[in-house]
């Protein structure tokens, strides 16, 4: 199975525009526009019933002492922990891709409505997607003004002062049941744990981001 993006090219940065928060030259960092990348994918096997989309960041610092601290960096030997941003199930094998922007084009403070998406395909039929919540939800959770349930695509925000540039991945699964066996509100963790057993392939795709300019001195000033 393949996968691949017109919004990022596989190892290169996200661009700002499908970042949570982009570079801001007076106070760090400022909200972007929050675009869900463009995803693609083909060569899905036979037998596949339904695909998975996780997205998730795999160089979180397991401990936040330093996290965006004036006088302070996140060490590169911090470590560190994965972190979902995007949890997209039930995805019918008739699909072949989501365009930029589909799920998501802006901040949402409190986070955007879940877990149905309802969809229509091309020929007019309509399919119910369903997104978990990603794991902004906890990290906002003690923040009065965005607290809330996070639910489908909320893009990168790397720590500011961290010295690790941030990978992020992008996994499409094709599974052999019809729909993800859970109800209700679940996580990335909780359906990557529920898929096991029922994976027929798997594709990913990676790029990278950072808020930090002295890690990638030449982004500084590039437009979103």
């Amino acid at each position: 199975m393949k996968i691949w993006s017109d919004s990022f090219t596989e190892g290169d940065m996200i661009p700002p525009r499908c970042a949570f928060a982009e570079m801001d030259p007076d106070s760090h960092v400022r909200l972007s526009s929050n675009r869900s990348p463009h995803i693609a994918w083909d060569d899905v096997p036979a037998g596949t019933q339904s695909l998975l989309l996780l997205a998730h960041d795999l160089d979180v610092p397991a401990v936040g002492t330093d996290v965006n601290q004036e006088g302070r960096t996140v060490a590169d030997a911090v470590p560190r922990q994965d972190f979902y941003h995007w949890v997209l199930a039930d995805i019918p094998v008739c699909l072949e891709s989501f365009g930029e922007g589909l799920f998501s084009d802006m901040v949402t403070p409190g986070g955007k409505a879940g877990p149905l998406v309802p969809f229509t395909i091309k020929n007019g039929t309509e399919h119910q997607l369903r997104h978990g919540v990603n794991d902004y939800t906890g990290w906002f959770a003690n923040d009065p003004d965005m607290a809330g349930e996070y639910f489908g695509y909320d893009g990168p925000c790397p720590p500011w002062n961290d010295e690790r540039v941030h990978t992020y991945v992008f996994t499409l699964y094709a599974l052999d049941i019809p729909r993800l066996p859970l109800d209700g509100r679940f996580t990335g963790q909780e359906a990557r744990l529920a898929i096991t057993g029922h994976i027929l392939d798997e594709a990913r795709i990676f790029g990278i981001y950072t808020l930090n300019p002295g890690t990638v001195p030449d982004l500084i000033g590039q437009p979103s």
